[in-house]
C-alpha cells in the first residue's frame, strides 16, 4: 500500500531517499505535486540569480529540517504517528514504546496469574 497524497500533505514534506542532492527538491516536488524537473530548474535559477550562498544556505536548512522519507510506506495511521514521533523526538518515541511494552507485560502477568491459580478448574474448562 503506497502512502496517499493527502497523508504526505498532512505530515509535511519528506526528503526523498533517491534524490540527486539530499532529496530536497524531489521531496518538495512530491509534496506540492509538481514536476521534479521544474522544481530543480527553479532551484538552479534561484541559485544563479541570487548568488551561491543564500540559496545554498536555504537548501541545507531545508535538508536539515525536512524529515527523511520512510523506508517502507505507512500501512496504518499508528505507523505514521510512530514514525513522526521518532523523527521529531527519539526519546519520546522510546518512552512510548516502553509504555506499550509495560502494558503488554502487565496483561501477560494477569493472564499467567489466572491460569496458574489453584482455583482454575482445568478439567471443567477443557471438557466444555
Amino acid at each position: 500500500m503506497t502512502p496517499r497524497h493527502s497523508d504526505r500533505r498532512r505530515s509535511g514534506p519528506y526528503r526523498m531517499r533517491h534524490g540527486m542532492i539530499l532529496g530536497v527538491c524531489k521531496g518538495i516536488a512530491n509534496y506540492f505535486d509538481f514536476s521534479v524537473f521544474w522544481t530543480r530548474v527553479i532551484a538552479v535559477g534561484f541559485l544563479v540569480f541570487t548568488g551561491f550562498w543564500p540559496i545554498m544556505g536555504l537548501y541545507l536548512l531545508g535538508a536539515l529540517l525536512m524529515k527523511p522519507e520512510p523506508v517502507l510506506p505507512f500501512e496504518t495511521e499508528a505507523e505514521e504517528e510512530f514514525y513522526n514521533s521518532l523523527t521529531s523526538s527519539r526519546q519520546m518515541a522510546l518512552h512510548r514504546l516502553k509504555r506499550t511494552f509495560d502494558r503488554l507485560n502487565r496483561r501477560i502477568q494477569r493472564m499467567e496469574d489466572i491460569v496458574t491459580a489453584r482455583e482454575y478448574d482445568w478439567e471443567r474448562r477443557l471438557n466444555q
